[in-house]
């Protein structure tokens, strides 16, 4: 079965990524992960997202597409990026997403994808 473990980042983690005295810290800790999920045979995909500053959003509104730049959520916690990971359980995936190099604050989300994805 096919889960996506969720990154969700405050703005401070998303500041770390480009802090040169936090980037090796942080980087180091991510590829130790993939290489993992790689070498486990569970990695399906995933990706780190940029910013929220720098997002996109389309709306319908009467009919009509509206087109807005970001940031939008209300939530102090942005998503930050994702992996796609193919494990036989939510138990294993659960494990997987709690090796994760998680920093204080952070919240790390499993959610099963949809049939057929």
């Amino acid at each position: 079965m096919r889960y996506s473990i969720l990154i969700h980042e405050s703005p401070e983690d998303f500041e770390a990524r480009t802090d040169p005295a936090q980037q090796a810290e942080l980087w180091d800790g991510v590829g130790r992960y993939l290489r993992a999920l790689h070498e486990a045979g569970v990695f399906v995909g995933g990706a780190g997202l940029q910013p929220p500053a720098t997002a996109t959003r389309l709306l319908l509104r009467d009919g009509r597409r509206v087109i807005q730049d970001g940031p939008y959520p209300d939530t102090k916690e942005q998503l930050g990026g994702l992996f796609l990971i193919e494990v036989p359980n939510l138990d294993v995936a659960l494990e997987w997403a709690g090796r994760f190099p998680q920093r204080p604050g952070q919240v790390v989300e499993v959610r099963p994808t949809l049939p057929g994805d």
